[in-house]
């Protein structure tokens, strides 16, 4: 490991969302992350298990500035992180009768099964299942 990084190079997701207090609803209700920290309209920091989860709005906190070229961090893309299910036929069943938004179908590959959920600010979650 190098000096500067610490033990847990991984320390965080950041999401910028058009509206942190739906998408701390979406991920702590349908998802069951827990808050740890949430700034009414401008920031949360949640937690599922190992993964810390920050969200923004665009203009809120260091994240959300612009860039120097006056570009404002915006949500969407196809960037991700990965939940790792059991089954994930049942996992979709269940988030959609809580009104979870997909943006494909389940896709088989040669490393497993896979579909992109959406969260309100259409940031993408992916859920996978290893092959049995």
């Amino acid at each position: 490991m190098n000096n500067y990084l610490t033990e847990k190079q991984i320390a965080a997701v950041r999401y910028i969302v058009n509206d942190v207090d739906s998408s701390v609803s979406f991920y702590t209700n349908i998802l069951g992350f827990k808050v740890d920290q949430h700034v009414k309209s401008a920031f949360a920091a949640l937690t599922l298990g190992d993964l810390r989860l920050f969200i923004n709005s665009p203009g809120a906190g260091g994240a959300g500035h612009a860039m120097p070229d006056g570009t404002m961090p915006a949500p969407g893309g196809w960037n991700r992180f990965q939940l790792q299910v059991k089954d994930i036929e049942v996992a979709v069943e269940d988030l959609k009768n809580k009104g979870a938004k997909f943006r494909n179908e389940i896709v088989k590959g040669v490393g497993g099964k896979q579909i992109l959920l959406e969260d309100p600010s259409k940031n993408l979650i992916e859920l996978f299942e290893f092959p049995s």
